[in-house]
C-alpha cells in the first residue's frame, strides 16, 4: 500500500510536483521501488530512498535529524505531509524492538510517535499528517480479531495487555495486541490534531482487508490460503465491504495527503474515502492524554539510557 499511495501522490494532479521520500529498513527493496516508480510513465514528481527502522528509536532520531538537515539546507523542497503507514502483525510470535517493547506497540505505535513528533518543526504549513489505523481497533465492525485490551501505556509498550485478554491463547494475544496497537494509532492522531498549530491537520486512515499484502504472512495456512485465492470481489460478500486491493487503499490514503476539499479537516478518521466514526472506545479523551504523555516518557526514556551508557 505504501508504494501505491506514492505513486498516487506522485502522480497527484493537485498543486505543485510532490517530491516524496520513502523511509524503508531495507535499502535494496527502497532502491527497487525508487527505480519503479521513477521509470512508471505519468509520474511528474521525484522520489527518493532514506533508511528508517521504526523498530529502533536511535534511527528514528538519525532520520529526523538527516532529513531537517537536508531540509533547511534547501537540498530537498520543504516538508508538507507525513504519511504514517509502517506496521507490523506479528501474530503467534511476541517480539521486542532494539529498545526493548513489545514490537507491535513499538514500531505501530512508539515508533510513529518518534517520528512525528521529530519531524513537527519542520514541517511548513498547509501540512498534514495522516496515520495508518484500522478497522480492527473498532468491534463493532465485526472483522473478526479480539477487540482491544487496553492497559496504562508502560505495560502496553511491554506486551501487558488489559485483564480481558488474560486468557487468551498465543494467536488470539497476538491479534488483540496488534488491535490494540491500532487503537492507540487513533488516540495519537486525535491527541495530535488537539497540539498541532493552525494550517497542519492530522487524520487518521483505515486502508481495510487488503489479501494481497504481506501483512497476514504469518496467519494460518488456512488463512493465507483464503486471502491469497478468494477474488476480492467474493471476500466483499461473503466476508465485509471493507476489502480492498493495495492499489485502490494506496490511493485512497494518498486523497487524505493531496486532496484540496480536506485541506482543513483534522482529527477525523477515514475508511478508505469514507468520513466516519471510529469505535466509541476511542473518543476516551483521558486515555488519548495518558497515552501521549506517557509516549513522551518512554521515548524519552530511551534516549537518556543510550546517553548514560556513552
Amino acid at each position: 500500500m505504501g508504494f501505491a499511495c506514492a505513486n498516487a501522490i506522485l502522480r497527484s494532479p493537485n498543486g505543485a510536483p510532490w517530491h516524496v521520500i520513502l523511509a524503508c529498513r531495507d535499502e535494496g527493496r527502497a532502491q527497487a521501488a525508487v527505480g519503479q516508480l521513477t521509470n512508471s510513465a505519468g509520474v511528474v514528481g521525484q522520489v527518493e530512498a532514506m533508511s528508517l527502522d521504526l523498530a529502533s528509536l536511535a534511527s528514528v532520531r538519525a532520520f529526523a535529524a538527516e532529513l531537517t538537515k537536508r531540509l533547511s539546507t534547501g537540498i530537498i523542497p520543504p516538508l508538507h505531509a507525513v504519511v504514517c503507514n509502517a506496521g507490523v502483525n506479528p501474530l503467534n510470535t511476541k517480539t521486542v524492538t532494539v529498545d526493548g517493547f513489545d514490537s507491535t506497540f513499538g514500531i505501530n505505535h512508539l515508533g510513529h510517535f518518534l517520528l512525528v513528533n521529530q519531524l513537527l518543526p519542520a514541517l511548513l504549513s498547509p501540512a498534514r499528517v495522516v496515520v495508518v489505523a484500522s478497522g480492527v481497533h473498532d468491534p463493532a465492525q465485526k472483522a473478526g480479531v479480539p477487540a482491544p485490551a487496553w492497559n496504562n501505556p508502560a505495560a502496553l509498550a511491554h506486551g501487558e495487555l488489559g485483564p480481558t485478554a488474560a486468557s487468551d491463547k498465543a494467536f488470539a494475544s497476538g491479534q488483540r495486541r496488534y488491535s490494540t496497537s491500532k487503537l492507540a494509532n487513533v488516540y495519537f492522531t486525535y491527541a495530535l490534531a488537539c497540539r498541532l498549530p493552525a494550517g497542519i491537520t492530522a487524520n487518521a486512515f483505515d486502508p481495510g482487508l487488503m489479501p494481497g499484502t504481506g501483512l497476514m504472512r504469518e496467519a494460518p495456512a488456512a488463512l493465507r490460503f483464503i486471502l491469497r485465492h478468494i477474488p476480492i470481489a467474493l471476500l466483499r460478500r461473503l466476508f465485509s465491504p471493507n476489502v480492498h486491493t493495495a492499489e485502490e487503499s494506496g490511493d485512497a490514503l494518498a486523497r487524505l495527503v493531496t486532496d484540496p476539499e480536506l485541506s482543513t479537516t483534522t482529527g477525523r478518521y477515514f475508511e478508505g474515502r469514507r468520513q466516519i466514526r471510529s469505535s466509541d472506545e476511542s473518543y476516551n479523551d483521558e486515555r488519548a492524554v495518558e497515552l501521549w504523555n506517557a509516549s513522551v516518557i518512554l521515548t524519552a526514556a530511551n534516549q537518556s539510557a543510550k546517553q548514560t551508557r556513552k
